[in-house]
């Protein structure tokens, strides 16, 4: 289970940068994340979250019930919406 999180975890931070390259955004530059995702991935993320602001340089990450914007990625079957901003 632990190790499953932890996978989640690593398929959302590869995801998001790949979201960030997509964008033009810089390596440095600082963002704010807003996610909708089914319940697995939320506890995931929510399990480790510093982590995962670390490495993608997020100021926040919040989980949102719907989002009218962003951009639609797929992690272990399940499609999540994200929004990223630049800070």
């Amino acid at each position: 289970e632990e190790l499953k999180k932890e996978g989640l975890s690593r398929e959302l931070i590869n995801r998001l940068q790949n979201l960030r390259k997509d964008k033009g955004l810089e390596v440095t530059d600082r963002i704010n994340v807003k996610l909708t995702a089914a319940s697995e991935v939320v506890n995931a993320a929510n399990e480790n979250l510093s982590y995962i602001c670390t490495e993608i340089l997020a100021d926040s990450l919040v989980f949102e019930d719907s989002l009218t914007e962003g951009e639609t990625i797929e992690i272990d079957g399940k499609e999540l919406k994200a929004l990223i901003q630049k800070n």
